[in-house]
């Protein structure tokens, strides 16, 4: 668990599902939604209990995907990242072949009220220090992907340390539009 001064960043539990639910929603009716994430918010909404109650069961265990939230001090959710975990060989979600182990950063959303507060880079390095610390198969690097009219969430990847790798996706539902790919590496133990 990370703590910074206002607020706790951890992993979710399964029980927390209508908290994933709200979180969601809130992220999906956010004006910059339609360049940052791949579904609608009229889909979402209309996704019965048991959907919610899988997606934080399967968040919070970790096997194969991972939620990360900031919760404030009074238990509200202000933010979230989850990592996707894949393997070599495997097909991404744009259906591109995975080339190593890694993991695939999504879902990045902090409420408008505390952006810039460094509470995204807070969400980022708890995601990434949890995908550098598994093992067997340790994973090489982590991705991203970003629509190329969402300038603003760019930039923050380049800031936070993410280079774009010039691999480009059509955007799913309109093939004009393109998503670019950003990587980190993992990190190299230093000689001592």
């Amino acid at each position: 668990m990370n703590q910074d001064s206002q607020y706790v960043i951890r992993g979710i539990r399964a029980d927390e599902w209508e908290k994933v639910k709200e979180l969601r929603l809130a992220a999906l009716a956010d004006p910059a939604a339609p360049v940052a994430f791949l579904e609608s918010p009229t889909v979402a909404a209309a996704q019965p209990d048991e959907f919610w109650q899988g997606r934080a069961e399967g968040g919070a265990k970790g096997s194969v995907v991972r939620q990360f939230v900031a919760e404030a001090a009074d238990g509200r959710w202000v933010g979230s990242v989850t990592v996707l975990l894949e393997s070599a060989g495997a097909r991404g979600i744009f259906d591109e072949e995975i080339p190593v182990d890694q993991g695939h950063l999504v879902g990045v959303f902090v409420r408008p009220e505390q952006r810039g507060t460094g509470l995204t880079e807070a969400l980022f390095q708890a995601a990434l220090d949890w995908a550098w610390s598994l093992e067997e198969p340790t994973r090489e690097r982590v991705r991203l992907f970003v629509h190329e009219e969402n300038a603003r969430a760019a930039a923050f990847y380049r800031r936070f340390g993410f280079e774009a790798s010039g691999f480009t996706v059509p955007m799913p539902g309109d093939s004009g539009a393109k998503e670019f790919e950003y990587l980190i590496a993992r990190p190299r133990a230093q000689a001592v």
